[in-house]
C-alpha cells in the first residue's frame, strides 16, 4: 500500500475498509477463469436454397426430363423410381467438375432421392448416370438463370 494511502487510512479507519473493499472487488471481478477479448468469428453462411427447384424422376425408361430451369440457389431432387441403382453425377465423366452440386446426389438405390446442392452460378450444366454414361435416356441438363 502506497503510503498517501497509509497516511490518509491511519487517520480515518473506514477509508482503509474501503480501500481494502475496492481492491478487493477488483481481484474477485477479474477470476471469472480465463474468458477470451478477441471476437470468436462467425462462420461463412451456407448458400441457402431458394424456394422451389425441380424434381427429376428416374424410370426404366430414363430420366422424365431431359432439361429443366431453376433459378440461382435452387437444387433438384432426383427420385429413384426404377427398379435398379442410379448414381446420377455432373458432366464431363468420369471426372464430374463441371457442376460440383449435382455431385452431392450420390447413389439412389430403387426408391430413393437425392437433391443436388444450391446451384449458384447461372449457367448450363449436364448430368449422367455415372454407371452408364453412355446411355442417352438417362443424361440431360439443368439450366440457371
Amino acid at each position: 500500500m502506497s503510503s498517501f494511502i497509509r497516511s490518509a487510512c491511519s487517520r480515518r479507519p473506514g477509508l482503509l475498509a474501503a480501500a481494502g473493499l475496492a481492491i478487493l472487488s477488483m481481484t474477485v471481478g477479474s477470476c471469472g477463469g480465463s474468458s477470451s477479448t478477441s471476437p470468436t468469428p462467425n462462420p461463412a453462411p451456407m448458400p441457402t436454397p431458394a424456394a422451389g427447384g425441380a424434381t427429376i424422376t428416374i424410370t426404366s425408361s430414363g430420366v422424365d426430363k431431359k432439361n429443366v430451369d431453376i433459378s440461382v440457389n435452387q437444387t433438384v431432387t432426383f427420385v429413384n423410381n426404377d427398379t435398379q441403382a442410379h448414381e446420377m453425377a455432373s458432366n464431363p465423366h468420369p471426372v464430374h467438375t463441371d457442376c460440383p452440386p449435382i455431385n452431392q446426389v450420390g447413389a439412389l438405390g430403387p426408391g430413393q432421392s437425392g437433391t443436388t446442392g444450391p446451384m449458384n452460378v447461372a449457367r448450363v450444366c449436364g448430368f449422367h448416370d455415372h454407371g452408364q454414361p453412355t446411355n442417352a435416356a438417362l443424361q440431360g441438363t439443368i439450366t440457371i438463370r
